[in-house]
């Protein structure tokens, strides 16, 4: 089969017209670029790839902030890993 080379015209038209697979290579060809200001735009219109990859970039730096901007724009997983890197910092306060 065929690799067929899609440019990011054709995957935004399509990704406007609801095509979640194209949102979710937006996503990718932003993060491998390190489009973070594009990522959190594709993360506002709903696109819960953009969520995981901004996700895995604040918790890989500690930034709990990003973590609950992530959060409060719809992906629940960065809540869940803001909370669990809290409780982690707690825990290592008591020791």
């Amino acid at each position: 089969m065929a690799k067929t080379n899609i440019d990011q015209e054709t995957l935004r038209a399509l990704a406007d017209e609801g095509n979640e697979t194209a949102l979710d290579l937006l996503a990718d060809l932003a993060d491998e670029a390190g489009a973070l200001s594009e990522l959190s735009e594709l993360l506002d219109e709903g696109s819960m790839r953009a969520g995981f990859l901004l996700t895995r970039r604040a918790a890989g730096t500690g930034d709990l902030r990003d973590l609950q901007r992530i959060s409060d724009a719809g992906y629940e997983e960065a809540g869940k890993e803001l909370d669990r890197l809290l409780k982690a910092a707690v825990g290592e306060q008591g020791d």
